[in-house]
């Protein structure tokens, strides 16, 4: 266990009861991080698949501190009395997710110890450490130390003339003890892992890597001239990174948020402390000292720190070595478009389009949608919610800059507040204001999380409104890696729903009521209740996807629901709080979760409806700050086509054996036995092709 210089915490299970209603969120959150990192341990995938879910769950722990573990310490800090909806108070919590977490350390560990080190350089990929560097290629790593590292290195000592450095969130770092050899006495010095550099140094035959903190190691002589170098550590720093409690008016916000942003870069408080365990204790209570820190925040790490920086190996040019690289096809009824068919718009007015990404290409389908606007010379008005995309090289927002140029007025709503984007999302949306878009930067108090565009578009005599509502964000980047559904209308009820909408992010609005949307925080969460509550008959059906669901009030719903007799699935990719399976309280629920080559990312919800059922997709998770807090947009789907091909959607994903786990009433998951072998991606990918040669009936490909 790590030392430090308070008492150790008693770090005992603390577990919720099995007849509790609710399963603990935080602990329900780390169970989907095991379920990535079963992922890792899976022998069947492809070398660097592994590689990539090793780093995926590094990066989710990551995320999971800085928000979730920080956010339970501000409220140990502050007393805060309330216990989480399965009883736990904050500190038990604590308590319980340090046990979780250690266990799940100790996994990743051996397995990238045991199996991810060893078959990498089986495949000729060998990741050494500095001491089994030869004598040949220590010589090249002093040419690369001196010519590309040593320039780039800053190290800092700390003695009375010289205080502690901060250390800055989610760094690397190099403990350094150094002695003089005139006056023998011992200082600390800090180095840090620069992050403008590679995190493996390539050696010569370009098969063999060493971290970039063993290359400074082995030169820490050069830093430290005349010195004796005593011992060095790796360590690394994981600080608080939410910035939800800003909150400020439209005209100040961009303001606050740079502040806020300033003032955590330099004094956000630290939630964690990874270490090597060969660190002395007297390194070891400098730091939890210094970072002010428990020792229940140090976790020890008999291997590579940030196994997040793994992901770079899966950039190697090794097909063999990868998942076969897929090709989304483009959606059969927007074909004509990419061979310059001038009007999409007429093959909207012929009936709405569902796309399914990434195996219904992005670009040629809501890119195109946006560039098609920009481009025509009868569309007045373009106006798009932007909470994550990839900048001011996307295409979507080159098209917004163009539409303003060609004089159309452009609306982009941008969400300053989107976690881990604030400040490249201040920088594109500068960018936008520079070209004459009208930069919006959301509501008081309320993040905006809708993913809506609306197009205004002249037609002889009338004003015609296009429109898309999708689940997943503006980004050609992770719209390649996550799954998610967007849907392409030209609905006149819902081209009046969002325009009511966009008045509502830009304006001064109390709209309530809408004919078709279901808009968050006024009427989504009465819809999803109503809907549920009709259910609750002998047979009512309810099928819900979405990312998270930990809404009391909706998992009270569902319960009242089964125990009226509806049967319902849940298709819950992450956080589910719900215990299915209960005798005489939810024995008619069941709790899926897919994990694979794609994120799981789409919401759509589908209710029976007496036989008819009905469908809604939209950006809405299940939980208070999605239907409380945020601006979220939820749409019926009226086509009857297009309920088929979510039908399938859901359909395929439910009889999915391969990659599926299963939630029981003990809050355990497992995976769920192989008897069909149906992989759902892997389906998905072959519905795509058989739709794209035109084997499907009005676009939906037989399940």
């Amino acid at each position: 266990m790590a030392v430090g210089a308070h008492p150790e915490p008693d770090l005992s299970p603390v577990l919720s009861p099995v007849s509790s209603r609710y399963i603990n969120r935080e602990l329900s959150r780390l169970d989907f991080d095991e379920r990535v990192l079963a992922m890792a341990e899976d022998p069947k995938l492809a070398l660097l698949e592994r590689v990539r879910f090793l780093a995926i769950f590094s990066q989710n722990l990551d995320d999971f501190f800085q928000v979730r573990v920080a956010g339970l310490k501000e409220q140990v800090l502050a007393a805060v009395a309330v216990s989480s909806p399965d009883g736990m108070s904050p500190l038990e919590q604590l308590k319980a997710i340090r046990t979780r977490v250690e266990g799940l350390i100790s996994r990743q560990v051996a397995i990238y110890n045991r199996e991810i080190v060893p078959a990498l350089a089986q495949s000729g990929i060998a990741l050494v450490r500095g001491e089994e560097v030869g004598k040949k290629e220590l010589a090249q790593l002093h040419t690369v130390f001196r010519e590309q590292i040593f320039p780039v290195l800053t190290p800092l000592a700390v003695d009375p003339g010289h205080p502690f450095p901060y250390i800055s969130h989610l760094s690397l770092n190099l403990a350094v003890m150094v002695r003089d050899p005139q006056r023998r006495q011992q200082r600390f010095a800090r180095v840090k892992i620069p992050p403008v550099l590679p995190r493996f140094i390539a050696l010569v035959e370009g098969e063999r890597y060493v971290p970039l903190e063993d290359v400074i190691a082995l030169h820490l002589p050069a830093l430290f001239p005349g010195m004796e170098i005593v011992a060095h550590h790796p360590f690394r720093v994981t600080r608080d990174g939410d910035l939800d409690d800003v909150d400020s008016d439209a005209e100040d916000l961009l303001a606050a948020i740079q502040t806020e942003l300033r003032r955590r870069r330099r004094h956000a408080r630290v939630v964690r402390l990874e270490v090597d365990p060969g660190m002395s204790a007297e390194v070891l209570e400098l730091l939890t000292r210094e970072l002010e820190l428990q020792p229940a925040d140090v976790y020890q790490i008999d291997g590579l720190l940030d196994m997040g920086s793994l992901s770079v190996l899966t950039q190697l040019d090794r097909p063999d070595l990868k998942e076969e690289t897929w090709t989304p096809t483009t959606q059969p009824r927007l074909r004509g478009i990419a061979a310059e068919v001038p009007d999409l718009f007429a093959v909207l007015r012929a009936g709405d389009i569902l796309a399914h990404h990434p195996y219904d290409s992005f670009a040629t389908s809501v890119e195109a949608f946006v560039d098609h606007a920009a481009g025509d010379p009868d569309v007045l008005a373009i106006k798009q919610t932007l909470y994550r995309t990839s900048g001011p090289a996307s295409p979507i927002v080159r098209a917004l800059i163009r539409a303003a140029e060609r004089g159309k007025q452009v609306v982009a709503l941008v969400e300053i507040k989107a976690r881990g984007d604030e400040q490249a999302n201040i920088g594109w949306a500068r960018a936008l204001e520079e070209a004459n878009v009208h930069v919006v930067y959301g509501l008081l108090g309320l993040k905006t999380h809708a993913k809506v565009t609306l197009v205004v578009r002249r037609e002889g005599a009338h004003i015609q409104h296009y429109l898309h509502v999708g689940t997943g964000n503006y980004n050609p980047s992770t719209a390649r890696a996550y799954e998610d559904v967007s849907l392409l209308s030209s609905d006149s009820d819902l081209g009046a729903d969002v325009t009511e909408l966009f008045n509502l992010l830009t304006g001064y609005s109390r709209q309530s009521r809408y004919r078709k949307l279901l808009v968050a925080p006024t009427n989504l969460r009465a819809g999803i209740t109503q809907l549920i509550e009709r259910e609750g008959v002998v047979g009512g059906r309810i099928i819900l996807k979405v990312n998270n669901l930990i809404d009391q009030e909706i998992i009270d719903a569902l319960y009242a629901a089964s125990q009226a007799g509806a049967q319902i699935d849940l298709l819950i990719r992450s956080m589910c709080s719900l215990r299915p399976g209960v005798p005489g309280l939810s024995e008619r629920i069941r709790v899926r979760s897919i994990v694979g080559q794609f994120l799981e990312h789409s919401r759509v919800f589908s209710f029976g409806n007496g036989g008819r059922p009905e469908y809604y997709l939209g950006s809405s998770d299940l939980m208070p700050r999605n239907l409380d807090r945020r601006v979220e947009a939820v749409v019926p789907v009226t086509d009857s086509r297009l309920r088929q091909r979510l039908q399938q959607i859901l359909d395929v994903s439910l009889a999915d054996d391969v990659l599926a786990w299963e939630l029981g009433p003990d809050g355990s998951w497992r995976r769920v036995p192989t008897m069909r072998g149906l992989n759902s991606h892997n389906r998905f990918k072959e519905l795509a092709i058989e739709s794209a040669h035109g084997n499907g009936v009005n676009g939906v490909a037989h399940a």
